[in-house]
């Protein structure tokens, strides 16, 4: 008889972890390599980065995920080396050369350009996208040689900063709204200076409230006899809101989903309404928000963390 294996059952492990993605692993595939070395089994990413880019993928891991949310709705900064010249049909170095032009522009020339898309632009998602119509992605139309109209949609680049330019390669830092593609801003950037481009290459290196400082690889997540300790807590996604400490008794009706009239009792609240963190003590208990006269209103409860 053969003997039976039974798998090791996955533990409960609640935090975050700032993953230094490589190029060329998915944002599925990152995720699944830390949930495996952490032994995980509840996990979720908070917004994909393209196989080509590296940098900055908070993975989120336990009750973390009910707070992913609020980073695929964050601005995000990222550096770029935009190669003028060449278009790809994917926007990217992954893509097969599609065009070639003359690259001949000046660093003024370039500053100008880079004006026009600073604040509120427009922006055509690209064929090769995750995006769906009719229950299929974008990129599956574009394998099978098909374009779709796409209708242009609206995006902030908060900041366009120009780092470096060695023809045919500009260096940019971008700061952006949610649902921007920087590989279209890079190939309408090089389509405004009459050369076009693609992206070679894309780091993020900000995800909201989340920077670069601490991140760590999947080798460093390896190495490491306690990976569990590379974990940020779990309010590490919360730390742009602005905190509310409750009693004991005032915790408890948080936690049962009471709305609480925080005016009558002996509580510091922020001056400005919105969301809020909300803790007892140390421990974060969710997020809720603070609305007119001090009421309290719970909105993502989390399991009170030992």
């Amino acid at each position: 008889m053969k003997p039976t294996h039974t798998k090791k059952p996955r533990d409960l492990v609640d935090g975050v972890l700032l993953l230094d993605k490589p190029v060329g692993l998915s944002s599925n595939d990152a995720l699944i390599k830390a949930k495996r070395i952490l032994n995980a089994k509840k996990a979720g990413h908070t917004g994909t980065l393209d196989p080509f880019a590296t940098g900055l993928l908070p993975l989120c891991f336990g009750e973390a995920t009910k707070f992913s949310q609020d980073l695929l709705e964050a601005d995000k900064t990222y550096e770029t080396t935009v190669h003028l010249g060449i278009t790809t049909n994917t926007g990217d170095t992954e893509g097969e050369a599609i065009a070639t032009h003359e690259v001949d522009v000046t660093v003024a020339q370039i500053e100008a350009v880079l004006a026009q898309f600073r604040g509120p632009i427009l922006q055509v998602p690209p064929m090769y996208s995750a995006l769906k119509r009719d229950g299929k992605a974008y990129y599956e139309y574009a394998r099978e040689g098909i374009t779709l109209e796409r209708e242009a949609r609206p995006v902030t680049i908060l900041s366009l900063k120009f780092l470096e330019y060695s023809a045919p390669f500009l260096k940019l830092s971008v700061t952006c709204s949610k649902g921007t593609y920087i590989r279209v801003l890079g190939e309408d950037i090089g389509n405004a200076l009459g050369s076009g481009a693609h992206l070679n290459a894309l780091r993020r290196t900000q995800v909201g409230p989340l920077g670069i400082d601490a991140m760590v690889t999947l080798e460093d997540m390896q190495a490491n006899p306690a990976p569990l300790s590379m974990l940020a807590p779990v309010d590490a996604l919360l730390a742009s809101f602005p905190a509310v400490m409750l009693t004991e008794e005032l915790a408890k009706r948080f936690l049962n989903g009471q709305r609480l009239a925080l005016g009558k009792e002996e509580i510091a609240v922020p001056a400005e309404q919105g969301r809020v963190r909300v803790y007892l003590g140390d421990k974060l208990l969710g997020t809720a928000q603070l609305q007119e006269y001090a009421i309290l209103a719970p909105e993502r409860l989390i399991a009170f963390l030992g």
